[in-house]
């Protein structure tokens, strides 16, 4: 299961500690002219050490691309790449070799396969996104020429939330501050917050807002592989997401079914809804509105702090863990939800393609 998407397909391999992290992606057309500059900037907003609230790992994360694109265009093969680990500080983790960290994948790793990579959580690290980024950027650009953009953002950190919706924001102001959050002042006392977080060897955790603007009407499909179940699949996937909603979401729920029902209208434009609460998506298709979901992440479940736990002898045991750690994941994250969006339209759009004449 290491392998994501039906047309447009990625294989992702590689841990935390190991030599790199790379994947091979296969289904993507011939011919897309394909932007490096553009695949290098998503990996510098993923990438550790970027500010002083984030990790200080510091890593290059420069992709280099083995196969399937000649003079800057995919060819239709596969296109292997892989981004080589240059700083890690594997003895940092030898303490916690035999000790199953709290909320960590350590123990069910080890009850699944036996054996598990101790360094810096091997494979269940979040740095395997690195993956999803790259394919997810190439993602974007054949959306753009469909005429699609995606854009995410932060939009609550722990009690800090941000409280105008996607369409009272100048989302293009975003990159403006390190918390990826576009109202500077909110903006300010999340990374407050983060800063409070870090300073008490503690995380922190919140909610990233994404938006699809361009898709079409006719995009998903009718039962399974729901354009919004495919969505809520690639978004729990992430690292430290507990949750996922799209449209009016659980806030809905208030809502009587003629206040939340959208109705359509006719505009120059064509037929749409008056309002959007279905977020976009109805009867698990595109309805040619945008697409808007939030996705929560937990607190990050390394803390610089004695914790209890037990070891793999079942013997209660204090540790105290070492390291370079995020004390919250959402700034970096943000251009993994993009990406993760990315992937489920563009196979949906290769899709919709098989589907028509």
């Amino acid at each position: 299961m290491n392998t994501f998407g039906k047309i447009f397909r990625l294989t992702s391999f590689g841990e935390s500690h190991g030599r790199g992290i790379g994947g091979i992606i296969d289904g993507c057309p011939a011919g897309v002219e394909l932007d490096i500059d553009l695949i290098q900037k998503d990996l510098a907003r993923r990438k550790p050490g970027q500010s002083k609230i984030t990790t200080q790992r510091k890593e290059p994360d420069q992709v280099e691309f083995l196969s399937g694109v000649f003079e800057g265009k995919t060819q239709g093969t596969p296109i292997a790449f892989a981004i080589w680990n240059k700083d890690q500080h594997s003895n940092d983790y030898n303490d916690l070799k035999d000790v199953f960290r709290p909320s960590h994948a350590d123990f069910t790793y080890t009850k699944k396969y036996g054996t598990r990579d101790h360094r810096g959580g091997g494979r269940s690290s979040a740095r395997e996104t690195i993956a999803r980024v790259v394919a997810g950027a190439i993602a974007k650009q054949i959306l753009a020429k469909a005429g699609v953009s995606i854009q995410a953002y932060v939009s609550q950190v722990g009690e800090i939330k941000l409280q105008k919706s996607y369409k009272e924001l100048d989302l293009s102001a975003t990159e403006n501050n390190i918390v990826r959050c576009p109202d500077q002042e909110v903006a300010d006392q999340m990374i407050a917050r983060i800063e409070k977080a870090g300073h008490e060897h503690d995380t922190v955790g919140g909610v990233i807002t994404g938006v699809a603007t361009g898709v079409p009407a006719g995009w998903g499909e009718p039962v399974f592989n729901k354009l919004h179940a495919d969505m809520g699949f690639a978004m729990l996937g992430i690292n430290a997401v507990k949750g996922f909603e799209y449209g009016s979401g659980f806030e809905g729920t208030r809502l009587s079914g003629s206040e939340h029902n959208d109705i359509f209208i006719k505009t120059d434009e064509g037929v749409r809804t008056k309002t959007n609460n279905s977020g976009g998506i109805q009867g698990g298709i595109s309805n040619g509105e945008d697409i808007y979901f939030n996705v929560a992440f937990k607190p990050i479940a390394t803390l610089l702090k004695e914790q209890q736990t037990l070891d793999k002898d079942e013997k209660s045991i204090k540790i105290n863990p070492k390291g370079r750690h995020d004390p919250c994941v959402l700034p970096r994250a943000v251009p993994i939800v993009e990406a993760m969006a990315a992937l489920v339209l563009v196979d949906h759009f290769l899709l919709n393609k098989l589907n028509t004449i």
